[in-house]
């Protein structure tokens, strides 16, 4: 009854903003204006080799959050508030010349059709109507298809794409001279966006870099579309390749968890259009990877990991805010303050924060912006709404972490436990994990009154190897199971 009084008046203030943002939402996909084209226009000029970009985030402007700090309806959430010094570990150099001029789009995997929210964005970053959006479909396993596919659907939303012939399994090309090809670079430094279609990973890198290492043309017209203010997407594999390492060939989460990674096997170096200080991983919340972005960002020596969820995309802008946008949200990992000793895999003193659709975060403040609907949200802890113990027996189940946070933000209750463990024939099935998270004084939640989600910011994460007693359970003796003989019924 209580909650229902809250989200009650929360939703009279936040009903004007929701009726307004509806108003100025997109209608249908337009109709579909060009057939996909398997060639690219010859260059206008002779290509010349660029140089690795190095990489550095511009300084974000002042101004852009000193404005949003004034409007109310924008409430400014700065991590660890309670002492404004730990801001600076955020900080990079102010080298804003050499920061990339254009936008990412990162995106989870599993991008509906449907999706016009995230669809429209590539088309408008890369120019808006008729803009011409270059297809990779190296990852593919399919590349023609795949291209055809997404050809399609960006035209649908008003681009005008075009298919880069570069991919590993493109049958009867090859691809490395394609990926050297000045007038396929060409064609590509002049597009508004590049997208990349999901797959393999791998697949997008041995594309795109020869064998020694070095840049392919067509890579470093990639790097030129994205410095001089286009914009670069991609989604699953195409997700992967943003930050300068990926995952590769990685076992399970589980078996990530109590093997870790190695470079060369479970990680490889990615394209790091991100830059070099925040780690990327994707399919995260309907497939439990947060936990599996941990060994590899301790591993690389990463403070910050960024894992999207399914359907759902980041738009990272030139002054490095992070945008939310679609279906779900990510997940925002940040390990500047933790630690972890020798043996199995265990952490202590992170942070894990959730940011909803409509969310932003800026990577060199820290701060965070709950989406508007979410302005006057903000939970009261005097006020929590679940009051008994919280507990997830399979934290890495579809969201489950997601939905226990929101629990904890919105509780009376000090921390949430959440284990994993694996099935008795696996491997080390003795060893498991504990997740427990707390709330702690920077601790900040806020509700939607219309859609009652979640955004839930700074809560600490700590992570503990368990002890799981062999056989993990027992059948009850008086309990008989139909049809089942008694002499057959296993005591393992």
């Amino acid at each position: 009854m209580l909650r229902n009084l809250v989200r009650a008046a929360l939703f009279c203030g936040a009903l004007a903003a929701g009726m307004a943002g509806a108003a100025m939402s997109s209608g249908a996909p337009q109709a579909a204006q060009t057939s996909p084209q398997a060639t690219v226009a010859p260059a206008a000029a002779a290509v010349r080799p660029a140089a690795e970009p190095v990489v550095v985030p511009p300084q974000l402007p002042a101004a852009d959050h000193a404005a949003a700090a004034s409007d109310p309806a924008m409430p400014v959430v700065t991590i660890n508030q309670s002492d404004a010094s730990k801001a600076a570990r955020y900080a990079v150099d102010p080298i804003v010349n050499n920061g990339p001029k254009g936008s990412l789009v990162i995106i989870g995997g599993a991008l509906r059709t449907d999706n016009s929210a995230v669809w429209e964005r590539i088309v408008r970053l890369a120019g808006g109507e008729s803009a011409r959006i270059a297809v990779f479909a190296s990852a593919s396993a399919s590349p023609e298809a795949t291209a055809k596919y997404n050809i399609e659907l960006l035209n649908q939303y008003g681009a005008d794409a075009f298919f880069v012939p570069v991919a590993v399994k493109l049958a009867g090309r090859d691809y490395r001279a394609a990926a050297d090809d000045p007038e396929l670079a060409a064609a590509v430094r002049k597009a508004g966006g590049a997208y990349f279609a999901g797959g393999d990973q791998a697949r997008i890198t041995q594309a795109l870099r020869r064998p020694d290492g070095s840049n392919t043309l067509v890579l470093d017209a990639l790097w030129d579309l994205y410095r001089n203010g286009g914009v670069i997407a991609g989604s699953s594999a195409g997700a992967a390749i943003m930050s300068s390492t990926m995952f590769d060939e990685p076992r399970s989460v589980l078996a990530t968890l109590k093997r870790g990674v190695a470079e060369g096997q479970e990680i490889s170096p990615g394209l790091g259009f991100i830059g070099d200080d925040v780690f990327v991983d994707q399919h995260l919340l309907v497939r439990g990877r947060f936990a599996r972005m941990l060994p590899a960002m301790l591993k690389k020596g990463y403070k910050l990991g960024l894992g999207i969820d399914e359907n759902t995309a980041m738009v990272v802008s030139p002054n490095r805010d992070v945008e939310v946008i679609g279906y779900k949200g990510a997940l925002l990992i940040d390990l500047h303050e933790a630690s972890s000793v020798p043996g199995p895999f265990n952490l202590s003193n992170a942070r894990v924060s959730y940011l909803d659709s409509g969310d932003k975060f800026n990577i060199t403040t820290g701060k965070f912006f709950p989406a508007e609907e979410k302005a006057e949200g903000k939970l009261d802890p005097s006020k929590p709404y679940y009051r008994e113990p919280l507990f997830a027996a399979d934290i890495l189940g579809n969201t489950t972490v997601v939905d226990l946070l929101g629990k904890l933000i919105d509780s009376d209750q000090p921390d949430a436990i959440g284990l994993t463990l694996g099935s008795p024939r696996s491997m080390q099935p003795d060893l498991g994990f504990e997740f427990k998270f707390s709330r702690i004084n920077d601790s900040i939640g806020y509700m939607s009154a219309a859609s009652e989600a979640y955004s839930i910011y700074n809560v600490r994460m700590d992570i503990r190897p368990i002890q799981i007693r062999l056989p993990l359970y027992q059948y009850k003796s008086d309990v008989p199971v139909v049809g089942v003989p008694q002499q057959a019924r296993g005591s393992d």
